[in-house]
């Protein structure tokens, strides 16, 4: 009998590479997916929810990012190739996205699905987590 993989979560989505949050998640999930290790939950959402705003921020297209990630390239060397594709990214730039992905849920579009995704995790009780961030830790065990 085969044994079922040994299921892991992404780092956390407070992670940056080069100013920029979230990104390391992104490719951690690429990554573990290709190994056939991510956890279940986390394959539906695989480009869309924050990956997909992340490269729309980027200007990238989401395969073309899976592909360079596949290829074999550092977390440095795929911002790199980002910025190499579209633009560099300024200060301001990452300023922006940090403060959309870091408060994505808070009082926002997401406020109510947070609250959903709380109570299905058991977390209902935790008025610690007020944003999609802090849940994701909260619900991979790093909170």
């Amino acid at each position: 009998m085969e044994s079922q993989p040994d299921y892991q979560v992404p780092c956390s989505p407070l992670e940056e590479i080069g100013g920029v949050v979230y990104l390391p998640r992104m490719l951690d999930k690429i990554r573990l997916q290709a190994r056939g290790v991510l956890r279940p939950d986390l394959h539906a959402n695989l480009g869309k929810g924050l990956d997909g705003w992340l490269c729309d921020f980027l200007r990238i297209d989401y395969a073309a990012l899976q592909a360079e990630v596949l290829g074999g390239k550092s977390d440095e060397a795929i911002l790199a190739w980002c910025q190499e594709q579209t633009r560099e990214l300024s200060d301001v730039d990452r300023l922006l996205w940090r403060s959309f992905a870091l408060k994505l849920g808070w009082n926002d579009h997401l406020s109510e699905l947070l609250v959903r995704r709380k109570a299905e995790s058991g977390l209902q009780d935790r008025d610690d987590i007020q944003t999609m961030a802090s849940y994701i830790d909260a619900d991979e065990g790093r909170s």
